[in-house]
């Protein structure tokens, strides 16, 4: 009985697992802590201040994710030539990321903030917080350039298995941004401190001093997470050509493009699922800004499982190991899944009260509370496909994960919200339902390929 267990888990793997895992967790449980932070700053500004904020989030993550893309080409190729031994080629690698860093920044910086003015009306956001909109998103994708620093050197760090260290840096961002949230967004006012009245300086810029605060963040994490790399003893470019390099640029490419594809497919529909959402009015506006800041706490355990999944995955690979991989998928979807059942279960108990710390309107808290419960029940599922999606990066097969995401994206999520909303007269309950549907869709599918492509040969 004892060996049958040995030969399912192999519990030698508990603590990698848990010490890549762990640090990305963290970063993510700050990001959104300050995140949170951020909506109820502006939150207490009022309903209009979060529906501006809010009403471009998902444009956020349209940019951020398709940066992020390219980051998996060299998480994929560094991940596997280290397996391998080959360090080398491994500092070449991170060499040309500082390319892709310069060359996708400053394209992404020249496409955001051209296009500020406009996504505000793309985004079917009310005309008369359009103004708020717009000069928000633009102050916020100024340092565009330092943002694709953080994103893609961050994740060629953690392709060395170092997640500490993006970890650390999040870390400092977020402190930077909560303090100059603090000066920058009020007046100045008095506030009391162990019952003592004192005078604190405030700029009092709303939502344009919110965007600030991010900005200068940003600026900072850009540059500590620049030197951080260059020090790093496994994959500091030092000593490397910037110059393109065909022989790393190539396959590095061959894994992101699929993937690039995909996130901005993925990112584009949560685009078009937003501003079908925008359209039904304010409150479900703000309820669904307040359910997706809430939710972005609960899906913590599955990214910082899919990080770890995606770097093991890639040294087994480049190890060729075959054992080790399949070991390593099975401690990680056992940690995964008990890890969402109990973010799903408190999500699901805690959700009026966690909705009404963004907001003080009852219909927003209501029609908040309303759809967080619903999801909560497949964050499970969820978090299962997202494991596996990280071990497909990890193995550089990008092109199924692709596939899969746009037809439940397209085929589930915005075909489903457009029918119910602009043909059936809907309301946010029933486009949340559709969320969930692609939820599952994307657990079916990434169950069915994994089972098939474990009995591969793991470089196939």
């Amino acid at each position: 009985m004892e060996k049958k267990r040995e030969k399912l888990i192999n519990a030698s793997l508990f603590k990698p697992v848990i010490t890549l895992a762990w640090p990305t967790m963290l970063e993510q449980l700050m990001q959104t802590a300050v995140q949170y932070i951020d909506v109820a700053m502006v939150g207490a500004l009022g309903t209009a201040a979060t529906a501006a904020v809010g009403s471009t989030t998902t444009v956020n993550w349209l940019v951020g994710s398709t940066i992020s893309a390219f980051g998996v080409g060299f998480l994929a190729f560094i991940s596997q030539k280290l397996g391998g031994g080959e360090k080398e080629l491994a500092k070449k690698a991170s060499a040309q990321s500082v390319l892709a860093v310069l060359v996708v920044g400053l394209l992404f910086t020249a496409i955001t903030l051209s296009l500020s003015f406009f996504v505000p009306a793309w985004m079917q956001v009310d005309k008369n917080i359009r103004p708020l909109a717009w000069s928000y998103f633009f102050i916020l994708y100024l340092p565009t350039l330092p943002r694709t620093a953080t994103i893609i050197f961050g994740t060629v760090l953690r392709a060395a298995g170092d997640t500490k260290t993006p970890m650390r840096v999040g870390i400092g961002v977020n402190l930077i941004n909560v303090i100059l949230n603090f000066l920058l967004i009020y007046e100045t006012r008095d506030i009391s401190v162990f019952g003592r009245e004192l005078r604190v300086w405030g700029a009092g810029l709303g939502v344009k001093g919110a965007a600030a605060a991010s900005a200068v963040s940003v600026l900072f994490g850009g540059a500590a997470i620049t030197i951080a790399l260059f020090k790093h003893k496994e994959v500091s470019p030092r000593g490397f050509s910037i110059k393109p390099d065909k022989t790393v640029l190539v396959p590095c490419m061959r894994v992101a493009f699929p993937n690039m594809l995909q996130r901005f497919g993925t990112s584009l529909g949560y685009v078009a699922f937003a501003a079908m959402i925008n359209s039904l009015g304010e409150i479900s506006t703000a309820a669904h800004t307040v359910a997706n800041t809430v939710e972005s706490a609960f899906y913590i355990p599955g990214y910082g499982m899919m990080s770890a999944s995606a770097t093991l995955a890639g040294n087994a690979i480049g190890a060729g190991d075959r054992k080790k991989l399949r070991d390593t998928a099975r401690v990680i979807m056992l940690f995964e899944t008990a890890l969402m059942v109990v973010s799903g279960a408190l999500l699901f108990i805690f959700a009026p009260r966690m909705a009404g710390l963004f907001s003080k309107d009852p219909a927003v808290i209501r029609l908040g509370s309303t759809v967080l419960r619903m999801v909560a029940c497949s964050e499970p599922i969820f978090g299962v496909a997202l494991v596996i999606e990280g071990m497909l990066q990890g193995a550089g097969k990008t092109v199924a994960p692709f596939i899969f995401n746009m037809v439940g994206m397209w085929g589930v999520r915005i075909l489903g919200t457009f029918i119910c909303i602009k043909l059936l007269g809907l309301g946010l309950g029933a486009a949340w339902a559709c969320m969930i549907g692609h939820n599952l869709l994307l657990f079916i599918l990434f169950g069915v390929y994994y089972l098939k492509w474990r009995k591969e040969r793991i470089t196939g």
